[in-house]
């Protein structure tokens, strides 16, 4: 990951991946904005161990400028704060799937959205650790 750039390797595409996402992955909320994620042993794609996804979803946002605002925005405070959690997914040799959902009907300014996207990757970062050590200790 060289600067602040967003590569497309950075995205959830995979049918696959985004099924296994939402059947077996955890949730971490800072309203308005839920994150489904599933950890993995570490597989990057590319230079990056997280990927992503935004839904916002037309029963909350009705019209499609404000939901291609919402996602603009969400895809903008990830990409400049997704360095809360890369290094420790890299120290821990981890890699993520993320899938943020948008939850109010209300378009939120920039910098609402911004503080909750900081908050629910501090929360994925903060569980990782706990992860691996319930999995080192069940190794003799």
């Amino acid at each position: 990951m060289k600067g602040l750039r967003l590569y497309k390797y950075e995205k959830l595409c995979s049918r696959t991946a985004i099924g296994l996402v939402f059947a077996a992955g955890d949730s971490a909320t800072s309203y308005p904005i839920r994150a489904v994620y599933r950890l993995a042993d570490a597989q990057p794609v590319g230079d990056t161990p997280a990927q992503f996804l935004i839904t916002v979803p037309k029963k909350k946002v009705r019209t499609a400028v404000g939901r291609v605002l919402m996602r603009r925005r969400i895809r903008e405070a990830y990409r400049l704060n997704r360095q809360i959690l890369v290094p420790a997914l890299r120290t821990a040799g981890k890699s993520v799937d993320i899938a943020f959902i948008y939850l109010d009907s209300r378009l939120l300014p920039y910098s609402t959205v911004e503080s909750r996207i900081q908050a629910v990757l501090a929360k994925i970062a903060k569980r990782l650790p706990q992860e691996t050590t319930l999995n080192n200790g069940n190794q003799p």
